[in-house]
């Protein structure tokens, strides 16, 4: 017999079907949600599903009142640098998916060229031979056509990148980036073959950070930003 399910993995099952389900727009802005009725959809304790709307709430996901009970709310009101709300959206249907890519590609275009330039002076030794090894271990994946392996050491790449920059707020955003990342790989968005051009970008940054050479840090990410934002308009439309 199998063993019986966590209370954390039931708690977890509920705050991921219902926070797709709102996010999704199965349940629209300002539907009151039951407790009861949760309770018999998922299978679970009134406990559970209290645990579950807490974490939700604290998304913005929903908002819970007495006497009235859990109420969905408008997007105005999510979290949206939640790395699980990125991930919900670009798991939604097309159009969503590719607003939210949209959103993100405008967003790093804004933070990472920053972060490059920051990263060559304030990068220490053991973050920039990190890059350089994210970028041979991306040349690697590529030439086996190994699309997983690949995003894992282009996730490295990124985040070690952010939280090179010595700007807390900018390594705060290594989630948001690394979701970006990952939506592109399983939604089918990046080809078989990565872009040499973009992994020879990636040593660029690499280099220049080594090097100290900000300026050209900053353009080769912006120019990875560019390939990225093109290669994702030509498959979800600009």
């Amino acid at each position: 017999m199998p063993p019986a399910p966590s209370r954390t993995s039931l708690h977890d099952t509920v705050v991921d079907r219902l926070g797709r389900a709102i996010v999704s727009g199965e349940h629209a802005p300002g539907t009151v949600l039951r407790a009861d009725l949760l309770e018999e959809t998922f299978g679970t304790s009134r406990s559970v599903v209290r645990e579950a709307a807490r974490v939700l709430e604290a998304m913005g996901l929903i908002a819970t009142r007495r006497r009235v009970g859990i109420t969905v709310q408008p997007r105005d009101a999510w979290q949206v640098f939640d790395p699980r709300i990125i991930r919900w959206r670009l798991d939604g249907t097309e159009e969503d998916r590719a607003e939210q890519l949209r959103s993100l590609n405008q967003l790093r275009a804004g933070i990472e060229p920053i972060a490059a330039g920051l990263a060559a002076h304030h990068a220490t030794p053991e973050q920039a031979a990190t890059l350089v090894g994210a970028v041979m271990e991306m040349a690697r994946w590529a030439k086996a056509q190994d699309l997983e392996a690949y995003l894992e050491a282009d996730v490295v790449f990124h985040t070690t990148l952010l939280r090179a920059s010595g700007n807390e707020m900018l390594a705060a955003l290594d989630g948001v980036v690394a979701e970006v990342l990952a939506g592109r790989t399983h939604h089918d968005l990046m080809p078989v073959d990565p872009n040499p051009e973009a992994i020879r970008l990636h040593g660029d940054v690499a280099q220049s950070i080594q090097s100290g050479e900000a300026e050209g840090a900053t353009r080769a990410m912006q120019e990875i930003i560019d390939e990225a934002a093109a290669a994702v308009a030509a498959v979800v439309g600009s």
